[in-house]
């Protein structure tokens, strides 16, 4: 059961009604609370990555992994940063510098056969944080790759039955803002055992403000 546009777009306009006028941007989070969930059981441990038709209003920065042509037409594409095999190798023995890559770079993406050297050097410092790069082949549309990566969002439940991510800021189109809830939704919904029923509650926020709650 979606999300109808017309809940979402009640509740950002009560949303903005009350918010204080800041001299910044705020950023809009949503929030899902999740009900008679097991989290111990591995499989309703949510770890999933979903594209969003809009940006979030924030500079993802997105770092590819490649060699030979796909290293050249990364750099063409103005992916932010471009890593080799050499550079990969000196991270590997540079542990501060690789945590310095992990706070800086929201999204990695690697070529296939580059990945055992991924794990080996800078694996161990992705790989908690659930930013393992995502796999790509040497002849992928990397301008388009990197455009999607700059569109993701990453969505992790361990311990806790919620979900909480950015969905933009406040000076994105109500449509805009109103199609990223509704496609973070019906991912997630998708992946719960019993759907909309194990979903107690969907709120949004800005970063200044009470939540609001939407109605299901």
């Amino acid at each position: 059961m979606p999300l109808t546009k017309e809940n979402i777009q009640k509740a950002l306009e009560e949303l903005r009604k009350n918010k204080k006028k800041r001299n910044f941007k705020e950023s809009l989070e949503l929030i899902i609370k999740l009900k008679e969930l097991d989290l111990k059981k591995p499989e309703n441990r949510i770890n999933q990555t979903i594209i969003l038709p809009h940006d979030i209003g924030k500079s993802v920065k997105v770092c590819v992994i490649a060699t030979g042509q796909l290293e050249l037409k990364s750099k063409e594409a103005n992916a932010d940063l471009v890593l080799g095999k050499d550079q990969l190798t000196n991270l590997g023995n540079d542990k501060k510098a690789a945590k310095k890559l992990l706070q800086e770079y929201g999204f990695f993406v690697a070529e296939a056969h580059l990945m055992p050297l991924v794990g080996k050097t800078i694996g161990p410092t992705l790989g908690p944080r659930g930013k393992m790069p995502t796999i790509i082949n040497p002849d992928a549309p990397i301008a388009d790759v990197i455009d999607q990566a700059r569109r993701t969002i990453k969505i992790r439940v361990r311990d806790q039955p919620v979900i909480q991510c950015r969905i933009g800021v406040d000076d994105m189109s109500d449509d805009n803002l109103s199609e990223n809830i509704q496609a973070i939704f019906s991912s997630i919904e998708g992946k719960l055992e019993r759907g909309v029923r194990n979903i107690s509650k969907v709120l949004i926020k800005t970063t200044m403000h009470e939540p609001v709650n939407l109605v299901l």
